[in-house]
């Protein structure tokens, strides 16, 4: 993983760099330019010297000239055309130009040229642009080179200010490593940056959740216990009173029990186990389309026989519109088996049950009705807790069933809802999202 530090540091000083270059030539230009105007200065108070001077007796030969002027070269034409003076004549030089100032390339190099007239001879005064150039050049260079030279120290300190600028999120880096598995309280956001604050908040909300997760399993593990605590006592009573029984009879009834209490703490068992292979994480399979009505069929044979044995009718009522949805088929299986399951039990002998699927408007549905007791209205939400038994309930169950079912359904992102049932007992209906894949 790349360094923030770093990437500041390169972004900074590349940063840095390019603006300085800029600027160097911005200086360069406005240096030239700056130049151009002094030397054209030059150029033409040199000639104007030179036209006071009487040149006319000068030599056609080389011509000193003070070292003041030794950048710029001077050559003078007589009226026919012939040049009577040359200061450098070992140069390449332009040959006549216009009156005024002139930029003329003489194929080696441009120069700029200034010419005056006077008595029929033409004074001009020449300079090699490159000289500008390199003037310039020299200018913005020495206002440039030393911020170029400062770079070193320019890195140096965004290094140490960068890290400055990291250190909370260092510190929150130690506060958290520093931290115990069980050590779940907020971080402290005193003196945080505002930058740091979404950060460390973001941390105190996942350590909240987790908190509340471990709680809840702490929770669960508590009430498991104490709920398999009580069966386990109860079978191990039943087997000391078969090995006591003292005749066939007794010994018989005993075992009777103790294969009873053996079921309901297996039907125990299972239940855990699937409310914790629902829970999030615990077994997620992909989904894939599930018929709710043919599943719903499969399930109710399943009960079949328990029904028939509590003279209950036991049957489906087809409904019309698309009853397929995306889920876990297994996981449904299970929420129909938990429905269809706590109606047979609960529902006195010579009772009914009747398992409706369908589609509203608002998507695929499962319903579930009974001619039972019923569930009042101030206990329909208790009932989705965890363990939880109604006092006057006649069938103890493991109170598990209605919690997995609102298990399953989250996970399928349907509702469940508790009501009264036309049968006269309770209603149950868990409504999906409408159409497969929602």
């Amino acid at each position: 993983m790349r360094s923030i530090r770093h990437q500041l540091l390169f972004a900074l000083l590349t940063a840095i760099t390019l603006t300085l270059l800029l600027g160097g030539l911005v200086t360069y230009r406005t240096a030239r330019d700056e130049a151009n105007e002094m030397s054209d200065y030059h150029l033409r108070q040199l000639a104007l010297s030179l036209r006071d001077q009487a040149m006319s007796q000068m030599p056609r030969r080389e011509f000193g000239i003070d070292e003041d002027v030794q950048h710029f070269s001077v050559q003078i034409w007589s009226p026919d055309g012939t040049r009577i003076y040359f200061s450098h004549p070992r140069q390449e030089l332009p040959r006549q130009a216009p009156i005024g100032f002139a930029t003329i390339d003489t194929g080696r190099g441009k120069w700029r040229v200034f010419g005056l007239q006077q008595g029929g001879q033409l004074i001009q005064v020449a300079q090699p642009m490159q000289l500008r150039d390199q003037l310039a050049l020299a200018a913005a260079w020495r206002t440039v080179a030393p911020f170029l030279m400062m770079l070193p120290v320019l890195g140096v300190m965004i290094w140490i200010i960068v890290g400055r600028g990291l250190r909370p999120l260092a510190s929150v880096t130690r506060a958290v490593t520093a931290r115990s598995a069980l050590a779940l309280d907020p971080l402290p956001e005193t003196g945080t940056p505002h930058e740091v604050r979404p950060l460390v908040r973001a941390l105190n909300d996942l350590l909240a959740r987790l908190q509340r997760a471990l709680d809840a399993q702490r929770e669960f593990i508590a009430d498991a216990a104490h709920e398999l605590r009580t069966p386990l006592a109860a079978l191990t009573l039943q087997v000391q009173l078969a090995e006591r029984a003292g005749d066939e009879a007794s010994r018989a009834e005993g075992f009777s029990e103790l294969r009873g209490g053996l079921e309901r703490v297996t039907h125990s068992v299972e239940q855990l186990l699937t409310l914790a292979r629902q829970e999030p994480g615990g077994a997620d399979l992909p989904f894939a389309p599930v018929d709710l009505a043919e599943l719903a069929g499969e399930v109710i044979s399943e009960y079949q026989q328990l029904a028939e044995s509590r003279r209950i009718d036991l049957g489906a009522i087809p409904g019309a519109g698309q009853t397929v949805v995306d889920g876990d088929r297994e996981a449904l299986r299970v929420l129909l088996g938990n429905l269809i399951g706590n109606a047979v039990r609960y529902t006195p002998r010579g009772g009914r049950v009747d398992v409706a699927t369908g589609s509203a408007a608002g998507g695929p549905f499962v319903e579930v009705c009974d001619s039972g007791p019923g569930i009042p209205a101030e206990e329909r939400e208790r009932v989705f807790d965890r363990f939880y038994r109604r006092a006057h309930g006649e069938t103890t169950g493991s109170g598990l069933g209605l919690a997995i079912v609102r298990t399953v359904a989250r996970r399928h992102r349907a509702e469940v809802v508790l009501g009264d049932s036309p049968l006269g007992g309770l209603r149950v209906r868990v409504d999906f999202a409408a159409g497969p894949g929602s």
